[in-house]
Formats: C-alpha cells, sequence, structure tokens
C-alpha cells in the first residue's frame, strides 16, 4: 500500500474546503490545486469583496490553524493592494487508526476542519 502524497493530501484538503464554500453560497472564479501556489481559492458572492482562500493540509488535529505568520503577512500585504480578504483554511488529516501512521489511498481518515479564519 502506497502512502498519499502531499499533493495528493492537499487535493484531499481542497474538496473538504470547496464544498464547504459551495455549501456557503460562494462561486469559484479561480481555483489552483498545485501545492505552494497562492491562493487555492477566489472567491465571488454579489455584493462582497473579493476572497482569497488559502488551503494547508497538516496532521495536526488539534490546532490546523497555525501558519507561517511572517510569510502570511507577505500575502496579506499583496491581498490588500487587490482589495481582497484573505480566508486561511487549515485541514488537519490523520489515518483513522493511528495519527502516527500515513494516510493511504481508499482508507479511512479523520479531518478537522471546522471554519475559516478570516485575517
Amino acid at each position: 500500500m502506497k502512502a498519499l502524497t502531499k499533493q495528493e493530501l492537499h487535493n484531499l484538503a481542497m474538496n473538504i474546503v470547496g464544498k464547504k464554500l459551495q455549501e456557503m453560497g460562494y462561486e469559484f472564479v479561480a481555483v489552483n490545486s498545485e501545492l505552494k501556489k497562492h491562493p487555492q481559492f477566489v472567491l465571488f458572492k454579489k455584493g462582497e469583496p473579493t476572497i482569497f482562500v488559502i488551503v494547508k493540509a497538516t496532521n495536526n488535529l488539534q490546532n490546523p490553524n497555525e501558519y507561517d505568520t511572517i510569510w502570511m503577512e507577505t500575502f496579506l500585504a499583496h491581498a490588500k493592494k487587490l482589495n481582497a480578504k484573505v480566508w486561511y483554511a487549515g485541514v488537519g488529516i490523520a489515518n483513522a487508526e493511528s495519527v502516527d501512521l500515513p494516510m493511504f489511498k481508499d482508507q479511512p481518515y479523520y479531518f478537522a476542519f471546522d471554519n475559516f479564519l478570516k485575517l
């Protein structure tokens, strides 16, 4: 059995976040699922400013919303120039048997994603 790659884990997190955004009534202007290309989602909803959503998969189920603050300051400055808001979606994903085991394709898993950090 082969463990999921970082890109496959990222895609799983993107699917979880994308479903939530659709439930919230957002339209996707752009979607980028390539690792380390930001933002992952550019959102539109009539009457609201553009929203950039950054998605990060992590194996930290307790606190999936931890992020690199120095990098984020740079990104926030970029978004501000474009009059866009930034939402951060940290998604904790772990093997259902043990958080110490890697994730495998078609195997059960837990995920922790409650809401967006609106920065």
